[in-house]
């Protein structure tokens, strides 16, 4: 669908909506044939404009029937125009008609931008498969202009558009099947970010091996599919900022669950263990595709975690890169494996003071938090304080959690340093815990839990059901707050 900034509305327009705050509703004018009965309809439906709230008619203007859209936005400074977009679109979307108009005289050029992106966000779609689809149910709309005497802020939206680029490459990646994103796939989807700037490093299980990374290829060593490590560098200082901030994801393209076989019921979900991989990747297009000014690397540590023979064993010992030994406890507490040579790899290669890592590590969090917030771990209060600020600005959002000596000796091992699960309460702040004994000294790190958010059983006013792109807008507000000048 192609988004366009207009100042009057085109006679080909088939759709035609309004974002009105409370106090606008009463006595609007429409500019339509039959305003007061388009009121009645209104009052009849008890819209109030309060925000989430829509309202769809039809109406004559100038003779012709049009769809007429009533989007409600709130009141005063949380008036949400992001979320109107988005359930504008999400109402219209396979209505048949294809030209929509937003009439946005009533609204600044702010508020316009935020409007359109919540209009891209929702609009995402992946049909690829699709080959039987009835009419009715495919999209219809290809055009749609924010009409304002103003026009928008262009610098905004091109922002957000290119945060929205982001969030669908994410989502494409978490979306597709296990049979097409497998470690050298996520990577060749990845390349196109090199023609914007992104400089690509590629590691394949040859040199991961010769650097000791046997906590990663200790997990891939049961699928024919071979592992990789994958890292993204967008430097847009110039060279100006030594250090870049680090994002590591985990990247899990598939997860049987290893030897410790997970039960058959919902394991297809697996093909979205990488989530952590594919938000990475997915703020990396996002803060390449509006110029950031930061300089930040994104590193995934890329397997497949099947249950061949060559399989690794439950009770096995690994050796990480950096000399720390595991006790393989359960062969489905593989993530972090994976993670801990990737956050290892990249502190000794970008020397970096801040280190996230995101992940779909746990199913413990979505017992203790649902499919609302994603877990934070962190080793300092400010980092917490700027990651759960950017998270309450877009929407991706965290809920802190404890970490602490009593919880890190949960995982010793009585024959390694460390084993990789520990007891059964507690279960995401002991995996953060291993995590965390990976982080060196002096580094500033976070680690996001993000395995009740990177999918969703149910739609919203920026996702339709499926893939959420969770992260990637986190990422890009958390860098544009604090790193760029």
């Amino acid at each position: 669908m192609k988004i366009a900034f207009t100042t009057a509305i085109n006679d080909k327009t088939d759709i035609i909506a309004f974002a009105l705050k409370k106090t606008e509703v009463a006595g609007f004018s429409f500019g339509f044939d039959d305003d007061a009965s388009i009121h009645k309809a209104l009052e009849a439906g008890r819209f109030t404009g309060a925000a989430g709230q829509s309202f769809l008619l039809f109406a004559n203007r100038g003779g012709n029937v049009v769809r007429l859209v009533v989007l409600g936005v709130g009141e005063g400074r949380n008036a949400d125009y992001q979320s109107a977009g988005g359930n504008l679109i999400a109402k219209v979307q396979t209505c048949g008609a294809s030209h929509m108009a937003v009439s946005g005289d009533n609204i600044s050029a702010e508020d316009a931008a935020y409007l359109a992106y919540g209009v891209k966000l929702r609009n995402w779609r992946w049909d690829n498969y699709r080959t039987k689809m009835a009419d009715n149910l495919k999209p219809s709309v290809t055009q749609c202009d924010v009409v304002t005497a103003g026009g928008a802020d262009n610098l905004l939206w091109d922002r957000l558009s290119a945060v929205a680029d982001g969030v669908f490459l994410t989502r494409e990646l978490v979306t597709e099947p296990a049979n097409i994103i497998y470690p050298e796939s996520f990577v060749q989807r990845c390349q196109h970010l090199a023609e914007m700037g992104v400089e690509i490093t590629v590691l394949d299980e040859k040199e991961m091996a010769a650097l000791g990374m046997g906590a990663l290829l200790g997990v891939a060593q049961g699928s024919a599919k071979k592992p990789r490590l994958l890292a993204m560098r967008w430097d847009g200082t110039g060279g100006k900022t030594e250090k870049p901030v680090v994002f590591v994801g985990k990247g899990v393209t598939f997860d049987t669950g290893g030897i410790s076989l997970k039960p058959p019921a919902g394991m297809e979900d697996m093909k979205w263990d990488m989530g952590g991989a594919g938000a990475v990747a997915g703020a990396m297009k996002a803060l390449a595709g509006r110029k950031a000014n930061a300089h930040v690397v994104g590193v995934c540590g890329l397997v497949e975690n099947m249950p061949d023979a060559n399989a690794q064993r439950p009770g096995d010992v690994v050796t990480s890169m950096s000399g720390q030994t595991i006790e393989v406890i359960n062969t489905d507490a593989e993530g972090r494996l994976v993670l801990c040579d990737a956050l290892h790899w990249a502190q000794e290669q970008y020397n970096p003071e801040y280190v996230i890592d995101l992940a779909t590590l746990t199913g413990a969090i979505i017992i203790s938090l649902a499919h609302e917030h994603a877990g934070l771990f962190t080793n300092d209060d400010d980092l917490s304080d700027k990651l759960t600020a950017a998270g309450k600005a877009t929407g991706d959002s965290l809920w802190r959690f404890p970490l602490g000596k009593a919880y890190d000796k949960m995982i010793d091992s009585p024959i390694a340093d460390m084993k990789n699960v520990g007891a059964r309460g507690g279960g995401s702040i002991t995996a953060a815990q291993f995590l965390q004994r990976y982080i060196k000294d002096g580094v500033k790190w976070a680690h996001l839990d993000i395995a009740g958010t990177a999918w969703s059983d149910k739609s919203t006013s920026t996702w339709a059901k499926g893939a959420t792109g969770f992260g990637v807008r986190l990422l890009d507000k958390f860098i544009a707050d604090n790193f760029e000048k």
